[in-house]
């Protein structure tokens, strides 16, 4: 899978991840970008630095409409990026209703899933493709701080691997990225060590051109991908020592 002159839609572009996945495509030599956020003003900064090779899109993953819009907008898409999420780092007993999870689940799954439904289409026209998604060592094990949000990326990561046995036969390639805590507003003001957002794009795409299907873009998406392999309840107890330091320091 090679980006340069790909055309691709990146949900989320206007920040955090979702600016340097874009930044980092454009870099490789794509073609067209079309960047969505959910207010078009906050990707002046990218359609200023980059011109007519960035088209600015509205685009909330939870609404229909502005899904059909967006595939509207966008016939020659190539590569559909799904990087749009969000975190309540919460627990759910600590938050003490569903609902938060139910938001999460809207977003980080559902949202996935419709745009992946919908982009399907277009992307067999335009020769296969890729769909890329934003998932997260919080895919791999749940960091009980972080408790709903872990159980909507693990589902995400499920579909993910559904769609990519699904979509096989139209010649498209489903591919997974996978992190820890990176440098962030998501993150803003949560104490731990993070991973620059830069060095995330960087090695995530170049596991895209490689071909990797489950992409572990930082030490600690190696070090828990590895451990799961070798000892899957040391891992449990290891996230369960790590929530404790982390509740003493963040809450």
């Amino acid at each position: 899978m090679k980006l340069k002159d790909c055309i691709a839609l990146v949900t989320g572009a206007n920040q955090g991840l979702g600016k340097c996945y874009t930044e980092e495509l454009l870099r490789l030599g794509a073609a067209k970008i079309y960047a969505c956020a959910l207010d078009v003003d906050w990707l002046q900064p990218l359609c200023g630095a980059y011109g007519d090779r960035i088209v600015p899109l509205k685009l909330d993953v939870t609404v229909g409409g502005d899904i059909a819009a967006a595939v509207k907008a966008a016939p020659d898409v190539t590569v559909l990026f799904n990087n749009a999420g969000i975190l309540a780092a919460k627990g759910l007993i600590e938050t003490g209703s569903s609902e938060t999870f139910r938001r999460e689940m809207d977003v980080n799954v559902y949202g996935l899933a419709d745009m992946s439904l919908a982009f399907a289409p277009t992307l067999a026209r335009n020769g296969g493709g890729a769909i890329i998604n934003m998932l997260s060592v919080a895919s791999l094990a749940n960091f009980p701080p972080f408790g709903t949000y872990c159980a909507s990326k693990a589902a995400a990561m499920s579909i993910s691997h559904c769609l990519r046995y699904e979509l096989k036969a139209q010649g498209t390639q489903v591919f997974g990225i996978y992190a820890g805590l990176v440098d962030t507003d998501m993150l803003k003001g949560i104490k731990g060590e993070k991973s620059d957002p830069k060095d995330i794009a960087r090695v995530a795409m170049a596991g895209v051109e490689a071909g990797i299907g489950d992409i572990d873009a930082d030490e600690r998406a190696r070090y828990m991908r590895k451990l799961l392999q070798d000892d899957p309840q040391a891992l449990e107890y290891l996230q369960h020592e790590r929530a404790d330091a982390f509740v003493a320091a963040n809450r």
